[in-house]
């Protein structure tokens, strides 16, 4: 990947609207649920590891799902939205260009094999991007332990409902642990940003010179359930099925391929677009495989059997919404992978539903199961710990997810700044902190907090060079100065100080007060505040469970002290998935994981195209073309400096726009654990659930 000259980046620019995720395979695992908010339930895959993904390819980065951290159960209902990538077809410019694209895209047979045997074309068995593979001749990954103890049961919590083992349809709700049925061609390093290892793929061959093409060698030893040979007609039918039928997700996170033909039985070759992600070669690795057979016959069914795979477990036991277990197969064709040995010890892993965490952790000392992992910080401090569980903190050094309510800005009153901002004052964090959720967080003042990628003070001489160059509005232009007060850290306001600011501000957006029946204010009348056509302010937040009502109630309250009507409306969570997905909501409490290598995903999460496709996960609704810019250049940077550089710039611009309430968080994952025990070794970026064993350590 060559340095984008200015030309370059302009040009990238224009396709940033479409780019599509590089999310981790978790997330798309996952993709049906919705994301929670919490620590826990933002820093979810990524920290866990808990499934074939690449740590760092993906980022929020499952996006980083590979890595995250916190509460396991919530790994899909978190995790699992983050991948909704925008839509990019054949020779699009605009949207209408898109969708005329889209119906004469070529079949792989008009399109020719490429020379194999050219000087530029390689053939490897990783794949390192702005990376090498350290790891590439090793026996196993440094945090397995291939010695491990084989047998036992993990059992952990999920909350929320299920309806079906297909989590790869937008129809149904899946169960949790389904990425536990399905290999990916590739794999990646818990320790090791954009690097992938071989799972069912053994090499790629591709043109370093051209990357309209990879090539994808299926390992010969990789079979179904039933064993029959997966190859590389199953590749093909797979992609071409989520392609055509797949969750509207994983169509925009692979859109940038324009065909996929089966050269063999052993070997694939994608297409790709012109304008397709420079990473694209790699995101394909990261796909599940399912059998032909069986995507021909049932891939588009809600169904509690699952599509046939040829992953480590076998689902076993299901019981909507209330139990999920899978056994490990013993025939299971991958056990000696480099990637897996020391992995997938245990004989059987089962998740139990609750709908109250607070159940679940009551659940655990109960003997229920033998994994907890706490959200609540003041919670797991003052649980328990009886004879023979252990009690203990992990931290990552992934970037903090941000959390907090995202104010809808396709709603005329969030599309000003003035309002949004008078919100935020009236949020009292002070207070807050005395929530036992909160009770060990640090107010999040970046989308990419405790990393060297967050944005702090007044910008860097190379920030503000990169900023004078966008086509900054003007909102944006108060990034040139640093970051909103309220977000600086030791620069404290009295709260009254701060709701005597926001009610200037909404005075000054054109709103005014008056008593309930329309006459002026007066001392003795409360006053409701009213647009410019005495229609009183009023909206609902949004909110999948009670489990934030004791940190809105009080912020309600102070709305209620700005004649705003604020009210919390707690939906069931079907209903709650489909508003959010529609983007029907006024505030909504909303989290965006990250990981240390941000790229293309950044386009669906903040990008204009993605902020007007339905499902997507720009649910702020971020218009600016400034961003839009921004991220072109991110996608096209070839160096660490240029990746953390203009990572900075679009921190800067999300913060400028004032789109969240932000609260808190913490690098650390609360865990309780019996029975079971963790390498001696954890990766850096990951609680590697998948490389646990029983605690009879050898």
């Amino acid at each position: 990947m060559k340095h984008a000259t200015a030309d370059l980046q302009l040009m990238k620019a224009r396709f940033a609207r479409t780019a599509y995720s590089k999310c981790l395979c978790a997330v798309r695992l996952c993709a049906k649920q919705n994301r929670a908010s919490d620590t826990a339930k933002q820093n979810s895959a990524k920290n866990l590891g808990i499934s074939a993904c690449a740590a760092g390819i993906l980022t929020v980065s499952v996006l980083a799902l590979v890595g995250c951290g916190n509460s396991l159960n919530d790994t899909e209902k978190t995790a699992n939205q983050t991948a909704q990538a925008a839509s990019l077809n054949d020779s699009a410019q605009d949207n209408a260009a898109q969708d005329n694209a889209a119906k004469d895209k070529p079949s792989a047979a008009d399109l020719t094999v490429p020379d194999l045997n050219a000087p530029s074309v390689i053939t490897t068995t990783t794949i390192a991007i702005k990376n090498h593979a350290e790891y590439e001749n090793a026996e196993h990954l440094p945090y397995a332990n291939p010695n491990a103890p084989q047998g036992g049961t993990l059992a952990m919590t999920a909350t929320g409902a299920f309806n079906s083992a297909n989590a790869f349809i937008d129809d149904g709700v899946a169960a949790a642990g389904t990425y536990y049925l399905y290999d990916t061609l590739m794999t990646g390093s818990l320790d090791e940003a954009f690097v992938l290892y071989p799972q069912l793929a053994s090499a790629i061959t591709r043109d370093v010179n051209d990357p309209s093409w990879v090539v994808y060698h299926i390992n010969p030893k990789a079979r179904f359930w039933d064993g029959t040979q997966v190859t590389a007609a199953d590749v093909q039918a797979t992609f071409e099925a989520i392609l055509d039928k797949g969750l509207m997700s994983w169509r925009g996170f692979l859109a940038g391929i324009r065909a996929v033909r089966a050269l063999d039985d052993g070997r694939v070759i994608f297409y790709f677009h012109d304008h397709a992600s420079p990473e694209m070669f790699a995101n394909v690795g990261l796909m599940p495989v399912f059998a032909k057979a069986d995507i021909d016959a049932r891939f588009t069914k809600v169904s509690l059997t699952p599509l046939m795979g040829s992953g480590a477990y076998r689902l076993t036991k299901i019981e909507p919404s209330r139990l999920v277990e899978y056994t490990k197969d013993p025939n299971y064709w991958g056990a000696d992978v480099m990637a897996n040995r020391g992995r997938f010890n245990f004989e059987r892993i089962r998740f139990v539903y609750y709908q109250d965490e607070a159940v679940a952790s009551e659940a655990f000392l109960a003997g229920q199961f033998n994994l907890l992992i706490e959200s609540s910080p003041a919670r797991f401090n003052a649980l328990p710990t009886p004879k023979g569980v252990v009690k203990q903190s992990f931290t990552n050094t992934n970037p903090v997810p941000m959390q907090g309510l995202v104010m809808n800005t396709r709603r005329a009153l969030f599309a000003d700044v003035k309002v949004r901002r008078a919100l935020n004052l009236a949020f009292d964090w002070s207070w807050a902190k005395s929530v036992p959720k909160f009770v060990n967080a640090k107010r999040l003042n970046s989308y990419f907090y405790g990393s060297k990628l967050a944005a702090t003070g007044a910008p860097s001489d190379k920030e503000r060079e990169v900023l004078l160059s966008l086509p900054l509005d003007d909102v944006e232009k108060s990034a040139l100065v640093g970051t909103p007060s309220y977000l600086q850290i030791g620069k404290p306001h009295s709260h009254r100080e701060n709701l005597l600011l926001a009610r200037q501000l909404l005075l000054q957006a054109g709103f005014r007060y008056q008593t309930p029946d329309g006459k002026p204010p007066n001392a003795s009348t409360p006053s409701v505040l009213v647009d410019k056509k005495g229609v009183p302010v009023r909206f609902e937040i949004l909110l999948d469970s009670d489990e934030y009502a004791p940190l809105l109630l009080p912020f309600v309250r102070n709305l209620a002290r700005l004649g705003i009507d604020a009210r919390l409306r707690r939906m069931e969570r079907a209903s709650f998935i489909t508003a959010k997905r529609a983007f029907d909501y006024d505030l909504i409490v909303d989290s965006f994981m990250q990981g240390n290598s941000p790229g293309a995903e950044q386009a669906y999460l903040w990008g204009s195209a993605a902020a007007d496709e339905a499902g997507n996960q720009n649910s702020i609704g971020v218009k600016s073309a400034a961003v839009d810019e921004v991220i072109a250049r991110l996608i096209a940077a070839d160096n660490r400096a240029d990746i953390v550089l203009y990572t900075k710039v679009l921190d800067r611009l999300l913060l400028a726009g004032e789109y969240m309430i932000p609260w808190g968080g913490e690098n650390a994952t609360y865990v309780m654990y019996k029975d079971i025990t963790p390498p001696p070794r954890t990766p850096q970026a990951s609680l590697g659930l998948d490389y646990w064993y029983r605690a009879d350590t050898p």
